[in-house]
């Protein structure tokens, strides 16, 4: 599948919306992908979490780890298709944390699984977490790349689909974005 194929199901599903969006990242932009939307349909969930599996099957995964909330529909999804136990790290106090007696063990292989990144800050933080286990990021899996593939994770690192998306810094808001009322779909509360 190529990009457009991508963008296409996001748009036939309602889930590529257009306004002005804060990410999670802090950035601002004109659109937003709600994987959430794309990924109630389980004939897209299937098809995205096997393509996932299939890239990862010969990194010898012991444990599926994803950045919560986004991340979890997915990360369940490739963990139930490549047979591994599946986890997810959510912020407690402002940082990434195991909670709900999530843990993994020293040395464990893990794949770090997010729904979409603009700058990767959440997969960063759950790549510090697995390391502070003394564990081993073997790869990270993504569904869509916001980055046009400048936010580097991993050197083991897939995205479904990558495309260039309109961010802005918070001091750099153009005048025609900033006349849209601000919404923040995303998992952190709008400052």
């Amino acid at each position: 599948m190529t990009n457009k194929d991508y963008v296409k199901i996001f748009k036939e599903s309602g889930a590529l919306l257009e306004g002005h969006f804060v990410l999670t990242s802090g950035r601002h932009s004109p659109s937003y992908f709600q994987c959430a939307k794309v990924l109630q349909n389980s004939k897209y969930l299937k098809l995205f979490s096997d393509q996932i599996a299939d890239h990862f099957n010969n990194s010898q995964i012991d444990t599926i780890v994803s950045p919560a909330v986004g991340g979890i529909v997915i990360g369940t999804a490739v963990g139930i298709s490549m047979n591994k136990p599946a986890i997810f790290a959510e912020r407690e106090k402002g940082r990434m944390t195991f909670r709900r007696g999530f843990s993994i063990e020293k040395g464990e292989s893990i794949l770090i699984i997010e729904d979409v990144v603009t700058t990767g800050g959440s997969v960063k933080e759950v790549i510090q977490l697995v390391e502070s286990f003394g564990s081993t990021v073997k790869g990270v899996g993504i569904i869509v790349d916001r980055s046009n593939g400048e936010a580097q994770l991993h050197s083991n690192q897939l995205a479904l689909a990558t495309i260039s998306a309109v961010s802005y810094a918070p001091d750099n808001v153009p005048n025609e974005l900033k006349s849209i009322p601000v919404q923040k779909p995303g998992s952190r509360s709008l400052k």
